[in-house]
């Protein structure tokens, strides 16, 4: 059952909450009470202090104000969160007791000016959407991805972001990446984990990005590629195999494979491509000379030797005349039989 009232919060000037509740069934024959509280768009400098407990919030609204930061000691109780909404505020960093939300499903910190996000992050296990855009990151945990297994949809877009964390290719049930206007150099060169990865956006990283790892055309369930105003060269051949694409913006680079006129003829074109450059790049390889070959090419086979062009014959290899392979053992032929003599360069034995 939902519905909705008014409460307010203990301090001198009131403040009006939008609180929501629902009752839901715990494993046991008890139920809880879980209210979503939403302050957004109040102007607040500050957080008011609660008349309702907060273990019992699972929804947290403080977007749209003018917040600095959030108390450590508030974050750590609330301890039933599922979604926490801060963005467009001033925070510039997220207090690490962040960890202890344990059920935070989706997290909104975009708008901010947050550099870090703080290694404790990477204990919210159970998320599955993190909005990071707009702010002034630097980078992120490194082993983020290792952790937050469950995540769906990254957005880190409109940051200042170098790399991204090579774990960030563990997050197999990622759907979405959205990493566009960074300052991005490179990508993670194992992408092909990615197995669930729908979109991948990394345009707009202008002068930084000039190349996809080949690891791109192995991501089976990307639909949607945009890798567009970058100073990318050339695009992976493996491209051409990515058979779920139906997307593909690489406008703005200075590509010269796939060259401009097969750009332009749109992704079917581009996808045949790379296909066909892929499959001439793999034709059987140059048979292996056999043995026998180096023999002949040392002139170590039949006995002859080249000397200024004129093939001349080796007394060493020639036995005119028939004898018994007892006689072949003495030391006389043992040695014509040796690998360092067969192999040897067609000069090295010259009488």
């Amino acid at each position: 059952m939902m519905y909705e009232q008014q409460q307010r919060f203990q301090q001198p000037m009131s403040v009006k909450v939008d609180v929501r509740k629902k009752t839901e069934r715990s494993k046991g024959t008890e139920e809880e009470r879980l209210e979503i509280v939403d302050l957004s768009g109040m102007s607040l400098d500050s957080l008011p202090n609660p008349s309702l407990n907060l273990a019992t919030i699972c929804k947290l609204d403080l977007s749209n104000n003018n917040l600095q930061n959030i108390p450590e000691s508030l974050t750590a109780r609330l301890l039933n969160m599922v979604v926490l909404d801060v963005h467009s505020n001033q925070l510039r960093h997220l207090p690490n007791s962040i960890g202890c939300l344990s059920k935070l499903k989706v997290l909104n910190v975009s708008g901010n000016l947050i550099e870090y996000l703080p290694k404790t992050i990477e204990n919210c296990r159970s998320l599955e959407e993190l909005n990071a855009n707009f702010n002034k990151l630097i980078q992120l945990p490194e082993n983020i991805g290792y952790e937050l297994t469950n995540l769906k949809k990254l957005s880190v877009n409109s940051n200042k972001l170098v790399f991204l964390p090579r774990s960030t290719s563990h997050m197999t049930a990622l759907k979405i990446l959205d990493a566009r206007l960074n300052c991005l150099r490179s990508l993670p060169e194992d992408l092909e984990n990615l197995i669930n990865l729908e979109t991948l956006n990394v345009s707009q990283n202008f002068q930084y990005l000039d190349s996809l790892p080949y690891s791109v055309g192995l991501l089976l369930s990307l639909v949607e590629l945009d890798a567009s105003y970058n100073k990318i060269r050339s695009l992976p051949d493996s491209i051409g195999c990515l058979k779920k694409l139906q997307k593909l913006s690489v406008e703005g680079n200075p590509l010269s494979s796939p060259p401009p006129e097969v750009v332009e003829q749109g992704l079917h074109a581009v996808k045949e491509y790379l296909c066909q450059k892929m499959n001439a790049g793999h034709q059987s390889p140059t048979k292996k000379k056999s043995w026998v070959g180096r023999l002949v090419k040392y002139g170590t086979f039949n006995g002859l030797n080249s000397r200024g062009g004129i093939r001349e014959e080796r007394e060493a290899f020639i036995m005119p005349d028939y004898r018994p392979i007892d006689s072949l053992a003495s030391p006389r032929y043992t040695g014509m039989f040796s690998t360092r003599r067969l192999f040897s360069p067609r000069n090295y034995f010259t009488n």
